[in-house]
């Protein structure tokens, strides 16, 4: 082959090239160097730093030979004259510190190299490149022949950005959401009920009640991954190393019956949860939490990445419980209302336990306090009447309430005659020291007594303390003689 014939296969290799090549001279810059070099320099980096004049000087030490119709295409010039006339408006900006790199390589005697840096076109589009610079064989003393060649990897690029744009949108959603995440891995988990199931285990519910040691082997399975920041502000913890390490006072207690439910689920196939569970903060308060579970998509197979959300409901749980003690309690009185007396005696009427004993009790002369004294004074006989049964019961499993105007109930479940006596007398000693520390009107109050020991004969023992009631109340009256309506 002759030698114009591997020229023009070259020049046609050049010119068709589906990247950008650019054939250069560096001689300049090689002289540059070794007068640098003569001179004393050895730290070139540190000799641009402190020169910055100096970049521009190197740069106008490179020569543009020849580029090919890819290069002329990459960056909107209609020829190699308009493209080098206007390199300054190629080779700008953020395209200067990656060029002091660049230069550093053959600063070091490395004449082929590559890096990644950034040019613009003639018409301003911004351009990512990867760049190779080599000097061609034959040309290594002097750098007079340096192909360097740009491939535009803008769209490559843009897709990384726009990627790592949605990985740190993902981040942020997760460690600034105002809903405590967890992200856990579940596969030991898994990995244990697929054992159970292999073993020949189908009534997983019985199953657990036998061996009640496989809940805490589950939960020794289970590994956080990552939480985020809500969780550290809910949990009290002052970082997620500090939440990790103590995971065991956060998970216990009721948690533990909670996680049973949430096995048997998992069993059954649901990989989607809600529940209501109680966990503790670090600070050793008791959290009510509305927890989510979910085994994220593309990992249903291992379970090893799961997003469980918890919302606190602390507030909402201790308003409901506010609520239902309002709905159950007289406001005068603190003591139970007449469906709290209700439910506790259907309570205790199926499931005992026997023999029931039950006072019946009425105030003396309520009546006449509200029409001589007015009802603000009835009130507060009423109001010194439950602190009397409310002392009196004290410390005691039993049931107290106020289920009419100037009527009181004591329920007491599993107590004996001797102790509804017991009972009744000390309500009596406690009306007496009351009477004391309350000058003036003085509180009195009627007592009857029931006994029963079983459900049939609930009502018989009820009817008994009414009757018991008015024959005290009567027995008041005579005492003092005194007519009801005028006491």
């Amino acid at each position: 082959m002759s030698l114009n014939t591997s020229s023009t296969d070259f020049e046609q290799l050049f010119e068709s090239a589906p990247i950008s090549l650019w054939l250069e001279d560096y001689s300049l810059l090689k002289t540059l160097f070794d007068r640098w070099r003569a001179e004393g320099i050895t730290d070139f980096e540190a000799h641009l730093k402190a020169s910055p004049e100096l970049l521009q000087q190197c740069s106008s030490c490179l020569k543009v030979i020849k580029v090919n119709q890819q290069t002329l295409q990459v960056f909107a010039a209609t020829s190699q004259e308009e493209l080098v006339s206007r390199l300054s408006e190629v080779f700008r900006d953020d395209m200067l510190d990656n060029m002091v790199k660049e230069l550093a390589h053959l600063w070091r005697g490395e004449l082929e190299f590559s890096n990644l840096t950034v040019n613009y076109a003639l018409d301003g589009r911004r351009i990512d490149v990867q760049i190779q610079v080599r000097v061609l064989q034959g040309h290594e003393a002097d750098w007079s022949r340096v192909m360097v060649s740009l491939q535009d990897i803008t769209p490559q690029v843009q897709a990384r950005a726009e990627l790592q744009r949605s990985e740190r949108y993902a981040r942020d959603l997760f460690e600034h959401s105002p809903v405590s995440l967890w992200v856990e891995d579940f596969s030991g988990v898994k990995a244990l009920l697929d054992e159970a199931r292999a073993k020949g285990i189908q009534d997983f519910r019985v199953f657990l009640s036998v061996h009640p040691d496989f809940v805490t082997r589950c939960m020794e399975q289970l590994r956080v991954i990552d939480v985020n920041q809500q969780t550290l502000r809910m949990f009290a913890a002052h970082s997620k190393q500090e939440l990790l390490d103590r995971l065991g006072s956060v998970f216990r207690g009721e948690m533990r019956d909670s996680f049973a439910e949430q096995l048997q689920d998992l069993w059954q196939g649901k990989l989607n949860q809600q529940r209501e569970v109680i966990n503790y903060s670090l600070s050793g308060d008791a959290v009510n939490i509305h927890l989510q579970f979910a085994v994220l998509q593309s990992h249903e197979a291992h379970w090893d990445q799961v997003l469980i959300s918890m919302v606190d409901i602390t507030a909402r749980k201790k308003a409901e419980a506010y609520l239902e003690y309002l709905g159950k309690h007289d406001s005068l009185t603190s003591l139970g209302n007449r469906a709290f007396y209700v439910e506790e005696l259907n309570r205790v009427s199926r499931k005992g336990p026997w023999p029931l004993s039950l006072l019946a009790i009425d105030l003396n002369g309520l009546k006449l306090v509200n029409d001589g004294l007015g009802h603000a004074a009835g009130d507060a006989m009423l109001r010194r009447a439950g602190e009397v049964i409310s002392s009196a019961t004290s410390g005691q499993a039993v049931c107290t309430a106020r289920i009419g105007g100037d009527e009181f109930v004591v329920l007491m479940p599993g107590c004996d005659e001797r102790t509804a006596q017991s009972l009744k007398a000390r309500i009596q000693t406690m009306t007496d020291l009351n009477n004391q520390f309350y000058p003036g009107q003085r509180l009195s109050m009627a007592i009857g007594m029931g006994i029963c020991t079983a459900a049939g004969q609930v009502d018989a023992a009820l009817n008994q303390a009414d009757q018991d009631m008015f024959a005290a109340k009567a027995q008041f009256y005579a005492d003092n003689n005194l007519e009801r309506r005028r006491f």
